[in-house]
């Protein structure tokens, strides 16, 4: 009822973007702000008090129910806090060009910490920020190339085979079905597969889509190199926000190996089979390829996933009917109501 007679509540007091925190114990908000603007040295006139947690600006009706011991920011005329939001941003601002210094001081905490989350938390910040990502050549980032033959002389040269040799490799997988197609459509089908085969050359196995200077559009990437999982074949995106840059350093190289182009339809279970249960069923029809290529081999039924974002499970989903062969001419119409 009378200020005089309340017991004093304490507080931990701190400025913006200051470290230090120091107790100041007070009966009232407006007593706490004046005994902290002394401390600090700040003007009275426009400072205001703020919980650090959330940001909420402590007046004197709310004085009496915050807890004692809170943390409280002195912020004057013009600042602004939004809680730990803030310190999170300004986190992520000084490791977006970190110095040398802030890496120092981070391998040091590693250095001495036992905590097992602690240590994880650590060696992850460390992986992120200290990879050479702008760098390009071999001799600008020689461990970046550990392991690799001299013939690679760029970030992106690499990654370009590493996506093509995927590419490369569906298609052995589509050639190599022709052993179990029927004799009598096998030719048809190697037909199909050898028209794909020259498309892909044409645009060299779709290599660009891991190499960070290819067009926007084009490249999975951003032009720094960074890759953002696509999410599960059966989901929009990733709920866990998993991402990578491969052209950071080479640990970072190595692990991008595990991420998956995974097929939403099924290569094995459903494309090639129907592709060649088109051919052998064509009829007087023609088989549209470049459908099939479309889901074989192209972003159109691709998606990057990370390897725990990449599901065993059947899919279950089919190739369109309505897509598997060309619409025909009005020259074949013509032949067909002949016959």
């Amino acid at each position: 009822m009378f200020e005089v007679f309340r017991k004093p509540k304490t507080f931990k007091l701190r400025a913006l973007h200051s470290q230090k925190k120091f107790g100041v114990a007070g009966r009232s908000c407006q007593e706490v702000l004046r005994k902290g603007c002394l401390h600090l040295q700040l003007p009275v006139a426009g400072s205001h008090l703020c919980l650090y947690e959330d940001g909420t600006e402590l007046t004197e009706d709310y004085f009496r129910s915050v807890p004692d011991n809170s943390e409280l920011l002195l912020l004057t005329s013009g600042q602004t806090w939004h809680g730990y939001v803030s310190d999170i941003s300004r986190f992520l601002g000084v490791f977006h060009k970190p110095h040398v210094e802030v890496i120092q001081a981070a391998r040091q905490l590693l250095s001495g910490e036992q905590a097992p989350l602690r240590q994880k938390l650590l060696a992850d910040l460390l992986h992120t920020v200290s990879g050479n990502i702008e760098a390009e050549t071999r001799a600008e980032d020689p461990p970046w190339f550990e392991g690799l033959e001299s013939r690679f002389r760029s970030k992106s040269s690499y990654l370009r085979y590493s996506c093509e040799s995927r590419i490369r490799s569906y298609l052995r997988e589509v050639s190599s079905y022709a052993s179990v197609v029927d004799a009598e459509a096998q030719e048809k089908y190697l037909r199909v597969v050898g028209a794909m085969g020259r498309k892909l050359r044409a645009v060299k196995f779709n290599g660009s889509y891991f190499d960070r200077g290819a067009q926007m559009g084009i490249r999975l990437c951003t032009p720094e190199g960074w890759f953002s999982c696509q999410g599960p074949f059966d989901v929009d995106d990733c709920a866990s926000r998993h991402s990578i840059n491969p052209y950071s350093n080479r640990e970072g190289r190595v692990l991008f190996s595990t991420w998956n182009l995974d097929h939403m339809i099924e290569k094995k279970r459903c494309i090639v089979p129907t592709l060649a249960e088109a051919v052998k069923e064509q009829g007087g029809g023609e088989v549209n390829w470049e459908y099939f290529y479309s889901l074989l081999f192209t972003s159109e039924n691709l998606k990057l996933v990370h390897i725990a974002c990449h599901k065993k499970t059947a899919h279950r989903l089919s190739c369109d009917p309505s897509r598997m062969y060309r619409p025909c001419t009005k020259r074949r119409q013509r032949r067909k109501r002949s016959a």
